[in-house]
Formats: structure tokens, C-alpha cells, sequence
């Protein structure tokens, strides 16, 4: 609470505030009590900004309300699960918080799926509505026609049923009054990236203010300022940033539905803001810019780049800080485990390629094989986390692995002498290549610092004399020429002989999810 209270969370003036947030967290839960304290506590002040315009804390608690109020009366509350499957805007923030006004509990859904996943993750989380985008629309007939459907955001272009219901429809013909409270809050699940098969569902039904404290303790995210948030919403990083915004007073700007490098800086540099949220695949395609176009863009109000998802390369860090100063954080957690770690810019320049400490609250701890503790530094074991915030266990009734009270991430990694954690990659990733084991990541790492080399996944291919065999998947920097013998002897020069890929190949751009999760099982079959 001391971390809470340094950083502004809460004002000891105004006990009564801080009695009705947790009032209110018992109700509604996180999501939408934070909007209620932002207004009271300024209801005039700007809370988001997309394409249609600015919302004010007072608008988007009213426009909430109606929404909730035309959600009641159609069917949904305690007991409903509504699915939402929006990209970044007012109608996923409208969506989310009359969800939590009428008790419903909410799916996100990924906006990089195709039919057979939405439909798999309808059925398995019993899904009794779909609000949604235009866009998606296509999706539907994955679930059953029974399902009702509401519209979030509509394109001109969008092929939709004209006589589906709009959540314009539903606030323009509702009362603004707030709906009666429902008796318990509805919850969120999250639902995991897919990267090896069906998304599982993690739920996030736990309320607690160590969630914010975790962030803050080793991230000074500013306050009263405008935080653009370029990741998705859908997922953890850009969910939990933009309630930590609203905490700290943030105007939050979702000015781009799809991700676009240039339009980011130019975001960051109309709203003069102090904080931009992304993962680090969408900072790499950022600074692939180039130093002309990174210098005619005026982003020198940043003091926060917020990275989640996975971790940092070396060169990654070292070119962000060339090109914005030392304003990096990267944030390792995972959808099971929540906040795991934290490297802060001294972090990354001391130690590139790191992931950083565990903030307050958080425990992590290495294991080998046999479940015993690795507490020497360089070791690589697998990583368990405590964070007071990981969850009790997927939808589907499976769990992930617990030793000690901790939590498998599902990757392994090794401490350095500091304390500090390094990821070495996913504990199913490891490659056993001619009886030697090879993690993919080091490998990469060391390839995507070459200029001539923009992306980069290296994956084991079936071999009859090793077993399995590194096949790296490059993807070429514009105007350049590598050809696969170079690569091999570069990778030769600097890493063990066993760690050299037996083939390389050109791709024009590797199988990403919308959060920039490598899709490996997606090269398994390319030659």
C-alpha cells in the first residue's frame, strides 16, 4: 500500500474515497470501479481519445450506464457471458464497463482468430451474446444463429446485417441514470495467445491493489498526462495499462484500430504523450523506421515506453535507447502468472537482454528438471512465479504446474549474479539436436541484431542423424542480400557449433498473432 500511496493511487485526506472503491471493486470489480473513481474524482477530465473523438470520464460513466441499462432489458446480467471481439476504441471500453455494471461475465476474444477457434472458445466458455466489430462479422456463422450479436464499431465497408443492434442504438434509447448494482461482480477472462493450439481461458476474478502496486514499484508511470496505448486491449498488456492510466488520472489514446509504426509516433506526438504502451514486436517494426523518419517525429514528451509480451532483445534495447533515450520498460508476466519481472532502462543497459527484478509482492524462483531449487547464478531452470495475482486455474478445469506455491511461466531462464532474470526460451521450445540442447531464442537474438535481418524464428525439424535440426526463417531487411551460407557462418563465429542452423529461409514476414506472439507450429511444414 506504501507504493500506492507514494505514486498518488489513493489520497489518506479522503478516506471515504478509498472505503467506496473498495465498496464498489466488491460489486463491479476492477474494471469498472475504476472508471467510477476517476469520476468522481474529475468528471470532466478527457479519459479516452479515438477516431470518432474524446470521451470525458462523466461521458463514458453515463454512456456506460445507457449501455448497461439496454443490456439488462435485452436478457444479460449475473449469469450471462458475453463474448467481445473489438479492436481498440470507445465501443471496447463501453462494452467492458456496462458488462461490469450488469454482473456479466466477459470473454475477450482475440481479433486474430478464424472461425474454428471463435467457435471452439464460444462453446467451451458458454457464450450467451457476442458483441463485436463490423469487421468480424464474417466469423459469425462459426456459433450458433441463436447467439444474439451487437455491434461496436461500424465501417462504411463493413458487409453486416443492417438489422443487427449497434451499442449506439442501445445508449441513444437508455437512461444515462446508473442501473441497479449487481450483487457480485461478473468477471473477466483472458484468454491465453493460441500460439500452440486452442486459446485457453485464464480467469481474472481476483481484486487487489497489488496489481497497481506491482507496475509502479519499478515503472514511474506519469500522471495527469496521455498515455497512448498501441497493444491490444483484448490481452493483459494493454488492458492493465489502460485501467493503471485511468488510476493515475491518464487521458488514454486508441487513435489506430490496427497497428501502424508511423501513425503511433504521430499519436505520441500530437497528444505530446508521456507514456506509450506496445509490444515489442510493434517497437521493432518502430524503430525499423529509421533514423530520418524517427527524428522528423517530435516524441520528446515520452518518458515511459511500456514493452509486455515477451522479452527484449539486446539490440532492441540498445537501438530504442539510441533513438528515445532510456524511457524502456519491459514487463515479464504471462496470462497464468501475472506480473513476473520488471527490467528497467539500467536494467537493459547493464545487462541487455535482461527481463529485469521481481517488483513488490512477486516471488520467482528456478527449478531443474527434478523439481529442486537452482539457486547459482547462469543455471537455467524453469521459472515459477508468485505474484499474489496468478490465477486459480484455466475454464476448462486444467492447471498449470505449481512447486512451492509458485506457478510455471512455461519458460525457462537463469539468474545473473545481480539477481536479474534472463529468458533462455519456452520450456517446449528446447531443441535436443545431435544430443545437445539448443534454445531458439539465444540463437535469434544473436541474427536480428544484423542490420540486413528484420525478423527472424529459428524451430527443429525432424533429422535422421540428430534428431532434430535447426531450420532458421529469415525475414530481409529491404535492399539487402544474405545468402544462407553467410548466415550459417556468422551464427558459427559467435555461438557453439551444435547452435548453427542446417538450413535457412527467406520469408517475406514470419506468423504472428495480433499481440506479435511467434505462430512456430506454422513453419513446421515450410521447407
Amino acid at each position: 500500500m506504501e507504493v500506492l500511496r507514494r505514486r498518488g493511487m489513493f489520497d489518506v485526506r479522503r478516506p471515504g474515497e478509498v472505503v467506496q472503491s473498495m465498496r464498489d471493486a466488491g460489486i463491479y470489480g476492477p474494471f469498472t470501479t475504476i472508471l467510477a473513481h476517476a469520476a468522481r474524482r474529475d468528471p470532466g477530465a478527457d479519459a479516452i481519445s479515438d477516431e470518432r473523438g474524446t470521451l470525458t470520464f462523466g461521458e463514458l460513466d453515463a454512456q456506460s450506464n445507457a449501455l448497461a441499462r439496454g443490456l439488462s432489458l435485452a436478457g444479460f446480467g449475473p449469469g450471462t457471458v458475453l463474448a467481445v471481439l473489438c479492436r481498440d476504441h470507445r465501443g471496447m471500453v463501453l462494452s467492458l464497463q456496462a458488462a461490469g455494471k450488469v454482473g456479466a461475465r466477459v470473454v475477450l476474444m482475440n481479433t486474430g482468430f478464424a472461425k474454428p477457434q471463435l467457435a471452439d472458445v464460444a462453446a467451451r466458455e458458454n457464450v450467451g451474446a457476442v458483441l463485436l466489430d463490423g469487421e468480424f462479422a464474417g466469423l459469425l456463422d462459426a456459433i450458433p444463429a441463436e447467439i444474439p450479436r451487437i455491434l461496436t464499431w461500424v465501417d462504411q465497408s463493413d458487409d453486416v446485417d443492417a438489422s443487427l443492434p449497434t451499442i449506439d442504438d442501445l445508449i441513444a434509447a437508455n437512461s444515462s441514470e446508473p442501473p441497479t448494482p449487481p450483487t457480485k461482480p461478473g468477471g473477466l477472462v483472458i484468454l491465453t495467445s493460441g500460439t500452440t493450439g486452442t486459446p485457453k481461458g485464464a480467469p481474472r476474478d481476483k481484486v487487489s491493489p497489488l496489481q497497481s502496486a506491482q507496475f509502479l514499484d519499478r515503472i514511474p508511470l506519469p500522471r495527469d498526462a496521455a498515455m497512448v496505448i498501441a497493444a491490444p486491449i483484448f490481452h493483459g498488456t494493454g488492458l492493465s495499462q489502460l485501467m493503471l492510466g485511468w488510476a493515475l488520472g491518464n487521458k488514454v489514446v486508441l487513435l489506430q484500430r490496427k497497428f501502424d509504426p508511423k501513425a503511433t509516433l504521430a499519436a505520441v506526438a500530437e497528444n505530446r504523450a508521456a507514456t506509450l504502451v506496445l509490444v515489442p514486436t510493434m517497437l521493432q517494426r518502430i524503430v525499423d523506421l529509421g533514423p530520418e523518419v524517427l527524428q522528423s517525429i517530435d516524441t520528446s514528451s515520452l518518458q515511459v515506453i511500456f514493452a509486455a509480451g515477451s522479452s527484449v532483445s539486446p539490440d532492441l534495447s540498445r537501438r530504442t535507447a539510441e533513438a528515445f533515450g532510456e524511457v524502456l520498460y519491459n514487463l515479464y508476466a504471462s496470462t497464468e502468472v501475472a506480473v513476473a519481472a520488471v527490467a528497467t532502462p539500467q536494467d537493459m543497459r547493464e545487462a541487455p537482454g535482461t527481463v529485469g527484478k521481481p517488483p513488490v509482492g512477486c516471488r520467482v524462483a528456478l527449478y531443474d528438471e527434478n523439481r529442486r531449487r537452482i539457486t547459482k547464478p547462469g543455471i537455467t531452470g524453469t521459472i515459477f512465479v508468485s505474484s499474489g495475482l496468478s490465477f486459480a486455474g484455466y475454464t476448462d478445469g486444467r492447471n498449470k504446474e505449481t512447486v512451492d506455491g509458485l506457478l510455471s511461466s512455461g519458460d525457462v531462464g537463469h539468474f545473473d549474479a545481480e539477481g536479474r532474470l534472463f529468458i533462455d526460451g519456452r520450456d517446449d521450445d528446447m531443441i535436443v539436436s545431435g544430443g545437445e540442447n539448443v534454445f531458439p531464442l539465444e540463437v535469434e537474438n544473436l541474427l536480428v541484431s544484423r542490420p540486413d535481418i528484420l525478423d527472424v524464428a529459428v524451430v527443429g525439424v525432424p533429422d535422421p542423424d540428430f534428431g532434430k535440426r535447426l531450420r532458421a526463417f529469415i525475414v530481409p531487411a529491404p535492399n539487402t542480400t544474405i545468402d544462407p551460407q553467410s548466415i550459417k557462418d556468422y551464427v558459427k563465429a559467435n555461438l557453439a557449433r551444435h547452435k548453427v542452423p542446417r538450413d535457412v529461409v527467406f520469408l517475406d514476414e514470419l506468423p504472428r498473432n495480433a499481440t506479435g506472439k511467434l505462430l512456430r507450429r506454422n513453419l513446421s511444414n515450410i521447407e
